[in-house]
């Protein structure tokens, strides 16, 4: 139950390994069970939400429905503004990847950590072809979490390249790789997805205004994820940043409990 009876929930979210202050995806998929299940609120503008209580703050997450009343998509607001972080040597992140230096692409950002309430390094590569070589090494990996500490002990590297003009409409393509609350690629991360649209927003010029990308991601497991970023800016400043996209039912159970 949350602490506050105007919220929907108390959430925590776990990797096998430590708990985490905020992720996106499980605030995605347990919106679209709560929603199903008849948990949402009404705004008084007539929006649709679930607002829950996590680690790195309050994260309200918005139902989208068809005519049919089926969810089509939930959407949530980060639980803190962005923040760009430290910045990330090259060399370190193409170490940490398996790739070459020149793998990564300087010209518009070096590799940088940056949250919306989780810490990620955001690095852009050079080619799709760039992004399908990848081979994390564990080792580098592990050198890496101990000389760029983060708040949540996560060493996180989101690697994205832009692809725009494609057919299917997404803009980014990326994938991600983590060592410490859990390790390995994750086909859809919704915090890191949300660090990347802050700092493309804060990248792109405008003082005020939205700015959208389509992020694809988990194309290279097999698990392609469709991922609808937004960033609000004002003033030149990311003052909000939304994720959301389709969820479907994976399975179902029952639990049985004795007297």
């Amino acid at each position: 139950p949350p602490t506050d009876p105007a919220n929907t929930a108390r959430v925590r979210i776990f990797t096998t390994e430590a708990e985490l202050p905020f992720a996106g995806h499980p605030n995605v998929g347990t919106a679209f069970v709560l929603a199903e299940v008849g948990r949402s609120m009404r705004t008084a503008d007539g929006r649709e939400v679930l607002r829950f209580e996590e680690g790195a703050g309050l994260v309200e997450i918005e139902v989208t429905r068809d005519a049919a009343g089926m969810i089509v998509a939930t959407t949530f607001t980060a639980p803190q503004p962005f923040t760009r972080g430290g910045e990330v040597a090259a060399a370190d992140v193409a170490a940490c990847l398996g790739l070459p230096v020149d793998a990564v692409v300087v010209d518009r950002h070096v590799p940088v950590q940056g949250s919306v309430g989780l810490t990620f390094t955001l690095a852009e590569l050079g080619s799709l072809d760039d992004l399908a070589a990848i081979r994390p090494v564990i080792s580098e990996m592990e050198r890496c979490d101990k000389r760029y500490p983060s708040p949540e002990r996560l060493f996180a590297i989101l690697a994205y390249v832009r692809t725009p003009g494609r057919p299917d409409g997404v803009d980014v393509r990326c994938r991600m790789y983590s060592y410490g609350a859990f390790v390995g690629e994750d086909p859809a991360t919704g915090s890191a997805n949300g660090a990347l649209i802050g700092l493309l927003a804060s990248l792109d010029g405008r003082s005020d205004g939205k700015v959208r990308v389509r992020s694809g991601q988990g194309f290279e497991m097999g698990r392609p994820s469709i991922l609808e970023l937004a960033a609000d800016l004002r003033d030149g400043a990311v003052t909000a940043v939304r994720v959301g996209g389709r969820s479907v039912p994976m399975m179902r159970g029952v639990l049985l409990l004795g007297g």
